[in-house]
């Protein structure tokens, strides 16, 4: 993915585009051991500003570098998924063949991706009112106890539920205003990035309480994605609203970021650890580059330049590092998922 030379685009057989009928925001990799080794599954969701809106299931063949839907396996999708998510280890699911996907919205919802059908499973709704619900922001599939499935919500509230028994196992009112990403590290143990600027700790041992690690240095400048590094839990990232930094943080020192990467010409949208290794993360922005970055050992604020970069063309508005095949992320931008070979 070295774009030393400045083209604008990779060789064809680094990147391969599928066009969808519709703009992209959500898509996820399937980790599924089910599914054939070179043709994983990748979900897709459409962001349409109206109710009906869908996911597709699509094919990724690493061999013939061709993404194609997969016939039966699309579903209509009220609202535009916030989010969606594969089972983070299928092969633990009690039915063989299949897989489970999650998607946010106005409610979670869990899917079964069979081999030529999808099914619903469940609608989790945690509203005291049954009319109407605080709609959720994003939600991070708990890969160490995959039953736990913790959401983020407007309501400023993020819940912790457990999905085989299909209930509620709490609810925390973790920030002042608007929650906006959660992520997490243990399996007990959340992050989450809110409008109130703060990125904050909880552990499920000591529900009362959390930890602020980090707060926006112009007050109330809201952070919008969060990402706990799976390889190294000590660092996280996170970005600011219309800022074109990554600020990487370090839950042993908090307040004082590790280091911020300030090489986007425009507002980042878009983060991701490398699934295989501690040290490096991608990055994607309105600026249309796609930047991965790798953070030095000796830490220092400033003047990092990414190791690699991309041009998509248009705003990157999601990426997606997939864990199954860890030399390929995904992008998307306008109605193109992009796939890059790193």
């Amino acid at each position: 993915m070295d774009n030393s030379s400045q083209e604008p685009l990779l060789r064809s057989e680094n990147s391969v585009t599928y066009d969808c009928p519709y703009p992209i925001y959500s898509m996820a990799f399937s980790s599924s051991a089910a599914s054939l080794p070179r043709r994983r599954p990748i979900a897709v969701g459409s962001f349409i500003e109206e109710l009906n809106n869908r996911v597709d299931i699509l094919s990724f063949d690493e061999e013939t570098l061709s993404v194609k839907p997969i016939p039966g396996l699309s579903f209509d999708h009220p609202y535009p998924p916030t989010k969606l998510m594969f089972h983070p280890k299928p092969a633990a699911s009690l039915i063989k063949a299949t897989d489970l996907l999650a998607s946010s919205g106005d409610y979670l919802r869990l899917w079964e991706v069979r081999d030529s059908s999808i099914e619903p499973v469940i609608t989790l709704n945690n509203s005291k009112t049954s009319e109407f619900c605080a709609p959720l922001t994003s939600f991070d599939w708990n890969d160490v106890e995959p039953r736990r499935i913790g959401t983020s919500s407007i309501d400023t509230t993020c819940t912790i539920w457990d999905i085989e028994k299909g209930v509620v196992e709490t609810q925390l009112i973790a920030h002042d205003k608007e929650v906006y990403d959660i992520a997490w590290g243990e399996a007990g143990v959340f992050a989450s990035v809110s409008a109130d600027g703060s990125v904050r700790i909880f552990d499920l041992r000591d529900k009362e309480h959390s930890t602020i690690i980090y707060e926006s240095p112009q007050p109330d400048t809201p952070l919008l994605r969060l990402a706990w590094n799976k390889q190294d839990l000590r660092y996280m990232a996170t970005i600011l609203m219309d800022s074109n930094k990554v600020v990487v943080l370090d839950i042993r020192s908090p307040t004082m970021p590790v280091a911020e990467l300030e090489r986007h010409q425009a507002s980042v949208n878009a983060i991701a650890w490398a699934p295989q290794s501690a040290r490096h993360i991608c990055s994607g922005g309105d600026d249309g580059q796609a930047l991965i970055w790798e953070l030095p050992t000796v830490a220092g604020p400033n003047g990092i330049d990414p190791m690699s970069m991309y041009s998509a063309g248009s705003e990157i508005n999601q990426l997606q590092w997939s864990a199954a095949q860890p030399d390929w992320i995904a992008i998307a931008f306008s109605n193109k998922l992009q796939l890059l070979r790193v």
